[in-house]
Parts: structure tokens; C-alpha cells; sequence
């Protein structure tokens, strides 16, 4: 599909000219493939301020070896604004083990490569050396959380705020649309950016603390938070539980000389505003320069919406919260329909809304009335590990918005694929979303987070107990079965997290086995900047409590753990066993069905019955488990006089995942 290159913003001299362009006001640069979608952060800025009456220009993936790649676009009139990209550029080039990635579904025909290891600070150099004292604006996701001094995993050290590194005028945090106007308007009113120290939602370097304008807390320096793990933690506490819009105060943090200056966070959009940034005209593809090789990243979000801001669920692990923050903002019903109404006259367009969602596709109102006036609160989290008396769980507009969207012509299916926060659904008073949940919006599988199944490490998450998760796959079950609906159930878990034992990783494997189900991919947790998670991991210390928390941080820790939870897999064995003669846990080795693996040949074991072993069942091959029917079992190997026989119970496959599978309809055509 060949898109008219003058419906995009300019990305070189000859697209400004064609637009009667003897200048411009602002340059964005991006560590992107520039796509012209709201999901992308520098295409929103570039829409709004172009919005405001300016001229824009965006430079996507410049070669940072070369300061002249920097200039192709001449020096714009009022400043310079970078972001790394959507993600941080050490977690779009490393994976948790710090290997080089091979590919980035943000860059064209997923080349690796494209952009810099920390991203932000090498292109605002590059600016600073071509352009002197043009000011420099900092944002996205990488300016956003490293905005204070922070633990660095891949350098594995505490690095100065970003700020400083990356010799930048101002940086901008959370979501920028306030803040970058204003800051816009100062320019071009003539203000030098040395003056406009004010913003909300902004960072400044100042020589004195008394710049602040507003009431102010000060957190140890940079230099006690690099010398003390005590420090560090409470600081980030502090710097967590300030970042709200009516509640929080500017922070201070002092940087040798200099004072980093983190004003109170800009007040989150209306839905007017919002309804507003999402109706630009953005063209919802890659810029025609890549129209041979494509930009992946367009794939997941090409047909899909966003119609809310904010997670007040705040796990622990997670970087919303210390991004977007916690309270909620959203798109009216009408904004979105007129979005969805706009995807149906796409080229492509198939008849299916690939999601309407967000950082939680469920919320749309504020978790309670009180957060509006106090804030949210300091002492407790809205879900976990209970969720609060005060929370406001009705789905109920959200279920409407999703019904009105079927409603509209040429819709076949309308899919939710972000995060459902099944702790959030099962407080819902009606459960009538959860009802249609199940008969309309799941693409074949629904993806939900448990994490973990451990209480202890549960709580060093921040999620909800397994119990809950239980009941929701139970009655996701029921509702499946009761709708003749042929629909998985996926966990996603994460292995050791900080505050996860060994022996809590055994529970885990343990659980799994019950449920039928090993994960066919593991995330081992990944410490990146700014989460309360990534202090514990750095720390050893839970900010919350200042009291110490185990880390599993060498890598044969992690490997144990990881391994555990992928116990049927061959190279796994000698991690397995080593890690249950290390707990104590001997009575799950054997032939029984709780047991994760065989002794060694020669070996007694501890009780007999059927079992897996590495992935395979007694007379089948190696492969992916298949779908089994709740309730049914499978043949049993028994033990008697020294040798192996058979049961007479019929071989059923495995489930997985405690996926749900109902049961056969009567009179179906059998699979040949």
C-alpha cells in the first residue's frame, strides 16, 4: 500500500520545500523508524505541535557516527527535541542476559543496529556539537525514568540523571503533550530556555535549589546514592510516591555542583484533550521510505486502539506507574467510534479491531473518587494484595464502548489483546463483561499475568494472591464450556524476581505440574531504570519497608529458577535435580504424577504412578503438549514386581496452561 509522502511530516529538505518551507521551528529526532501512529511518542509530539500552528520536522534513526547526518535538515528555529524511541535503547538491543538482541521490530526489515546504546545521550551530544546552544529537549520513555540518578543493569553501575549526560536544556517526563506546548510557546514568545525552569512535567540543571518554585522535597544526592544502598532505596521510594499530579511535590536532587530540579508531574489530559491528540490527522503507517522492507512494530497496533492512559495496578516490576503514573485517563465512546469507523475504510482492513485497549485494556474511570482530590495513596495499592474497600470495579462503560463498536458496519470481530487485569474483572459487581469477554472479544487465547504463584514473592511483586487467579480460571472455565467457546487461557510468569527463593521457584514448578501446564517461554525478570523492582534487585533492600529481600542474582541462580520452570525440558534435568536436592524437595523426584523428574538409573524412588519426563509421555514423542479436557486423566505407568505396565486407562493429551477446552459438539465432523 503506497501512501502520499506529503500527508506525513517532513523527514528531509525537498519535503520542505514542497510545502513552501524556507525554515522550520522544531527538529524531532527519534532512535525509531518514523511511523506516523499514535502509538509511537514522537509522532504525538510532531502532530501536536504542528497542531499549535508550528513547523515540524522529523529525524528518524540519523547514523550517530556521523555529526554531518545531523545536519541534513539545516538547524531548525526554536529547538531540538529527542527521544531514544518507544522503549529505552538498552532494552530494545539487550535481552535480561545482557545478549545482543538480533533484531528490532522498531527499525526497517527489523535491522538491528540502527541506534545507539543509550540512545538519548548520543544524539543530544551529536546536536550540542553541530548546533552549540540550540536548546535540547529530552523526552520519551529513556529521558522519562532515568530522569534521576538510577541504577544502570547493563553498565551495572548508578549513573547521573540523563539529564546531565546528555548536556540538555530541559527534559520532559510522562506524558508530554502539556508540558511541550508550553515549553513551545515560551520559545517562540522569545523566553530563553535557561529562564523556562517552571513546568510541570519537566526536569531542569540549576546552580541553586531556590529555582524551584513549588513546595519541594530533597532525596540523597547522586553521589550518596552511588556510595549507599540504604540511600539509594530511599530515595527511589520517595521519587516513586511524589510522581502524582495532585499530590506530589518537586524533588530535588543534588548532581556535584549542580541541583537536578524534577518539577511535580503535569496534570493528566481531559477526554476532551485527549479525545483531541488522538483524532490528528495521523496517516497510521511507516513513512514511504521503508515501503520495501516495512516496519514490523506497525503490525500489532496497525488496527488496533487506544482509548485510556495510566495504570493504577502497579506492579512492582513495571515502569507505567513511574511513567504514564496512576491515574486514569481515557477517549470518550465517540472519539473512539469515529476512530474505529476511519479503520474500516483502510486499504487493509479485514474486518477485525486487533485491540481496544491500553496499559490496562479494562480501565476507564479512576479507582476512587478520593484520588481526584487527595491523590492516590501513599500507604497502599489499589489491587494488590487486596484489592481496596474504596475501589470502583464497574466494567460497565467499557463494555458498552465495546458494544457499540460491534455495532459498527464492516466490524467482524472487535479483540481485546492488552493486559485484562483479572483481579480488577473478578470485583466487577454485574460480571456481565466477563460474560462477554468470553462469547466476543478473545482471538483464540486470553493473556493474563499471575507472575508467580508464591505469596512472599507475590507481594515483592505487587499482584495479587494465586487464589484470585484461580477463581478466574475457574469460572473463565465455566464460561467457556457454557458458550461452546474453543478458547485458551495463557499465564504469563516471570522467574526470579527479587524476593523469589529457590524454594519458591520449586512451588512454582510444582504448581504448573497440577495445573497440566509448562510455559514454553520464560521471562526471567529484567531490572530496568526506575521501578521500585529493579531497587530491590540493585539493593537487596524493599523500598517499602527498608528491609533486606533475597535476590537471585548470580547466573546459575537464575538459570535454576528459569530451568524449574521449564522442568520437562532434557537440558534442563541436572538444573532441576541439583535445585531439588539444594531444597530439600527429593520427594519430587520419582515416577509419581507430582514428581518433575526420574531419578537416575540405579536410584530408588520415593513413590510410583505415572508421570512426565523432560516433555515426554510414556508412548509419545517429543512436542508441544496439546489440549486436554478438564477433568480427564491420562494412562498411568505403574510399578509392580520391578516392572513397568501399562494401565487400562486410555492416553489423553496434556492441557496446557490451564487452558480451557470444552467439550466436544455433539455430531462434529471428526479430524481425519
Amino acid at each position: 500500500m503506497a501512501f502520499d509522502r506529503d500527508l506525513f511530516l517532513p523527514v528531509t529538505k525537498e519535503d520542505m520545500q514542497r510545502r513552501g518551507w524556507d525554515s522550520y521551528d522544531f527538529l524531532i529526532i527519534t532512535g525509531d523508524a518514523y511511523v506516523d501512529h499514535p502509538s509511537f511518542g514522537t509522532t504525538i509530539i510532531g502532530r501536536v505541535l504542528e497542531a499549535e500552528g508550528y513547523r515540524v520536522a522529523i529525524m528518524a534513526q540519523p547514523d550517530w557516527k556521523t555529526p554531518a547526518a545531523f545536519t541534513a535538515l539545516g538547524r531548525p528555529r526554536l529547538a531540538v527535541m529527542i527521544s531514544a524511541g518507544n522503549i529505552d535503547s538498552m532494552v530494545a538491543h539487550y535481552t535480561a542476559a545482557k545478549k545482543r538482541r538480533h533484531d528490532d521490530a522498531y527499525s526497517p526489515g527489523r535491522k538491528a543496529g540502527l541506534r545507539p546504546d543509550h540512545a538519548t545521550i548520543v544524539y543530544s551530544n551529536r546536536i550540542r556539537e553541530v548546533y552549540g546552544d540550540i536548546p535540547i529537549i529530552i523526552g520519551g520513555l529513556e529521558a522519562s525514568l532515568r530522569r534521576f540518578a538510577h541504577y544502570d543493569y547493563w553498565e551495572d553501575k548508578v549513573r547521573r540523571s540523563i539529564l546531565f549526560d546528555a548536556q540538555a536544556d530541559i527534559l520532559t517526563y510522562g506524558m508530554g503533550e502539556r508540558a511541550t506546548k508550553e515549553i513551545a510557546a515560551r520559545l517562540a514568545s522569545g523566553t530563553p530556555v535557561s529562564e523556562i525552569t517552571d513546568v510541570r512535567g519537566t526536569c531542569v540543571a540549576a546552580k541553586f535549589p531556590t529555582v524551584c518554585v513549588y513546595p519541594r522535597v530533597e532525596v540523597p544526592s547522586f553521589e550518596e546514592v552511588s556510595a549507599s544502598k540504604e540511600d539509594y532505596a530511599r530515595a527511589n521510594m520517595v521519587e516513586y510516591l511524589e510522581h502524582d499530579a495532585v499530590s506530589g511535590k518537586a524533588i530535588i536532587q543534588k548532581h556535584g555542583k549542580e541541583f537536578l530540579i524534577v518539577n511535580p508531574p503535569a496534570a493528566p489530559l481531559t477526554t476532551k484533550e485527549m479525545d483531541e491528540v488522538a483524532e490528528l490527522p495521523y496517516v497510521k503507517e511507516p513513512h514511504p521510505m521503508y515501503d520495501e522492507v516495512g516496519v514490523p512494530s506497525i503490525e500489532e497496533v496497525r488496527f488496533s486502539v487506544t482509548h485510556n492512559r495510566g495504570c493504577f495496578g502497579a506492579c512492582n516490576f513495571c515502569s507505567l506507574a513511574f511513567h504514564q503514573g496512576r491515574t486514569i485517563s481515557c477517549r470518550s465512546h465517540e472519539s473512539v467510534v469515529r476512530e474505529v469507523k476511519a479503520l474500516t475504510e483502510h486499504p487493509g482492513f479485514k474486518g477485525y479491531i486487533h485491540d481496544v485497549g491500553g496499559p490496562a485494556a479494562t480501565f476507564r474511570r479512576p479507582s476512587c473518587q478520593k484520588q481526584l482530590k487527595h491523590g492516590m495513596c501513599r500507604n497502599r495499592a489499589c489491587l494488590a494484595p487486596q484489592p481496596c474497600p474504596n475501589l470502583d470495579a464497574d466494567h460497565t462503560d467499557y463494555m458498552m464502548l465495546l458494544r457499540k463498536l460491534r455495532e459498527i458496519p464492516k466490524v467482524k470481530k472487535v479483540f481485546i489483546r492488552s493486559g485484562i487485569r483479572f483481579d480488577f474483572l473478578m470485583k466487577d459487581p454485574s460480571g456481565e463483561f466477563f460474560t462477554d469477554l468470553v462469547q466476543h472479544h478473545i482471538s483464540g487465547q486470553l493473556k493474563v499475568a499471575p507472575e508467580h504463584c508464591v505469596a512472599n514473592t507475590l507481594d515483592y511483586m505487587g499482584k495479587p494472591h494465586i487464589e484470585v487467579y484461580e477463581k478466574f480460571r475457574e469460572k473463565y472455565f465455566k464460561l467457556n464450556r457454557r458458550y461452546g467457546k474453543d478458547q485458551y487461557l495463557v499465564p504469563y510468569l516471570i522467574s526470579s524476581h527479587p524476593g523469589c527463593t529457590l524454594s519458591d521457584a520449586v512451588q512454582l514448578a510444582e504448581w504448573l505440574n497440577k495445573q497440566g501446564h509448562m510455559p514454553e517461554q520464560v521471562q526471567d525478570f529484567y531490572p530496568t531504570p526506575g521501578t521500585l523492582a529493579t531497587c530491590m534487585w540493585y539493593t537487596g533492600i524493599d523500598p517499602r519497608t527498608m528491609k533486606p529481600v533475597f535476590v537471585p542474582k548470580t547466573p546459575h541462580d537464575k538459570a535454576m529458577q528459569r530451568a524449574l520452570m521449564q522442568w520437562r525440558k532434557p537440558q534442563n534435568r541436572a538444573l532441576v535435580l541439583e535445585a531439588l536436592h539444594k531444597t530439600g524437595r527429593e520427594d519430587l523426584i520419582g515416577y509419581g504424577k507430582h514428581c518433575l523428574v526420574r531419578p537416575d538409573k540405579g536410584q530408588g524412588t520415593q513413590s510410583g504412578g505415572g508421570h512426565w519426563e523432560h516433555g515426554e509421555q510414556k508412548g509419545r514423542g517429543k512436542g508441544k503438549p496439546s489440549a486436554q479436557k478438564p477433568g480427564k486423566g491420562r494412562g498411568e505407568t505403574t510399578v509392580k514386581n520391578g516392572k513397568k505396565e501399562e494401565s487400562k486407562r486410555p492416553e489423553k493429551p496434556v492441557r496446557k496452561a490451564g487452558w480451557a477446552k470444552p467439550s466436544p459438539k455433539k455430531n462434529a465432523r471428526k479430524k481425519k
